[in-house]
């Protein structure tokens, strides 16, 4: 394993060599031990990519986290020796990484180019196998997984408040409505975390499994002890092309189709979250303009259904500049935060939340996703997620956007509908 700090030299050169197979079924399932550390995952509708084991990794930390990070994976993959065979997004050497929301977070950021990775897109299955530069017996998926251990679930589950309680937090939202009819702010979103306490130790894997098929349509991710399902595409870079999934506006689901259906149209009519969800789209639109040569912003949003929630959700896509050519991570390191997880103007509503809070988000709600060699890749916002603290410890987030028009005990609610997906990875057996 090599592992340096941003502004060292290169590590020693790797190599990376990538073989067809044949469709290996579920990727998490292929997932062969339970290691938070190691584990890695970005998986939707069965495709995407899974790993295991660390060939590299760096940490970087503070307001040049990300950048940094970049700078270490462009030089340790213009170092590493590439054997591809299937050539396609995802193939060959891969990063997977996750980084704090703020820039004063002692969570820093980490990218890891895991040992194993495992990948399916369009029907076509890979692996990559990533070790020292040599000779050496071609990849194969049985001796890559080596020794499996079955799954476990974690046990009896019990939650209790985080920094705040529920009560405590439902007055923060009040001082931050105040704050916002007061002309301080126009937007803030507002997170709370609950600590879970099991009675066996976590298998990551265990909720990863829950996720993806509670979640089909979200990013499951797992990288470095952060594991969850985010509907939210911070940034897509596919040769050339960027995409950017806004949400903000939320509604609850109550469980009946017919009454979902009244409440998603009352939602894309919803003058409050409409207007959010305007500022959030500005947001990004504003932050890709300098990277992008043409980018198409839609003029109205659509509903998206997700199990627990309903969201306004629009799809902003561009074309990158071929001049600056910024790598999928820089891009997010650009639109990172979002007004969807800061507010607006983002960089005062920041530093209301931070105040008001009274905690370090960590990683949540900061970039999360994975990087191939070019520079493509896909990086998503970590919500709808937790964070394994220890072996009997996760600690779950969930945030809410709070404008003039916000009701805090309302907000209480959206906020336990939005740690439900993380509860129940824990809970279902």
């Amino acid at each position: 394993m090599s592992s340096a700090p941003a502004g060292d030299p290169a590590p020693v050169p790797l190599l990376a060599r990538t073989v067809p197979v044949e469709d290996p079924g579920g990727l998490l399932d292929l997932l062969p031990r339970p290691d938070v550390t190691t584990t890695a995952s970005w998986v939707r509708r069965g495709d995407g990519l899974v790993g295991w084991g660390v060939a590299a990794r760096v940490d970087t930390s503070g307001a040049t986290r990300m950048i940094d990070a970049d700078a270490w994976w462009r030089r340790t993959a213009d170092a590493m020796v590439v054997r591809d065979a299937v050539r396609v997004p995802g193939t060959g050497p891969v990063a997977f990484g996750s980084f704090a929301f703020s820039r004063r977070s002692e969570a820093g950021g980490t990218l890891v180019v895991p040992r194993v990775v495992v990948g399916r897109r369009e029907g076509r299955s890979w692996l990559t196998v990533v070790g020292p530069a040599g000779l050496g017996p071609n990849p194969s998926l049985a001796h890559s997984r080596g020794d499996v251990a079955p799954v476990t679930a974690p046990g009896e589950v019990t939650f209790t408040d985080g920094a705040l309680t529920s009560a405590q937090w439902q007055e923060a939202v009040a001082e931050v409505v105040e704050a916002i009819r007061a002309g301080t702010v126009e937007k803030v979103v507002m997170a709370r975390d609950v600590v879970a306490r099991t009675s066996a130790d976590v298998d990551v894997r265990h909720l990863l499994l829950n996720l993806a098929d509670q979640y089909p349509t979200c990013w499951t991710f797992a990288v470095d002890g952060l594991v969850g399902a985010t509907p939210e595409l911070l940034v897509r870079r596919d040769q050339g092309l960027v995409a950017c999934r806004v949400l903000a506006g939320t509604i609850q689901r109550t469980g009946d189709d017919a009454a979902d259906l009244r409440h998603a149209a009352q939602l894309a009519r919803s003058s409050k979250d409409l207007g959010e969800h305007e500022l959030a789209v500005q947001s990004v639109a504003k932050a890709l303009g300098p990277y992008c040569s043409s980018f198409n912003v839609p003029d109205s949003p659509f509903v998206l259904h997700l199990p627990n929630v309903m969201h306004l959700a629009s799809d902003v896509t561009g074309v990158v500049d071929r001049q600056t050519s910024p790598s999928s991570l820089a891009l997010a390191a650009a639109l990172h935060p979002t007004a969807a997880v800061g507010g607006t103007p983002t960089p005062r509503a920041v530093e209301v939340l931070a105040e008001t809070e009274r905690m370090d988000r960590g990683r949540y709600a900061g970039p999360v996703g994975w990087m191939g060699a070019d520079g493509d890749g896909e990086w998503g916002i970590a919500l709808r997620s937790g964070e394994v603290t220890g072996p009997r410890s996760v600690r779950l987030f969930a945030g809410c956007g709070i404008v003039a028009a916000s009701d805090p005990a309302a907000e209480v609610r959206e906020s336990e509908a939005k740690l439900r997906p993380m509860r129940s990875a824990l809970t279902t057996t």
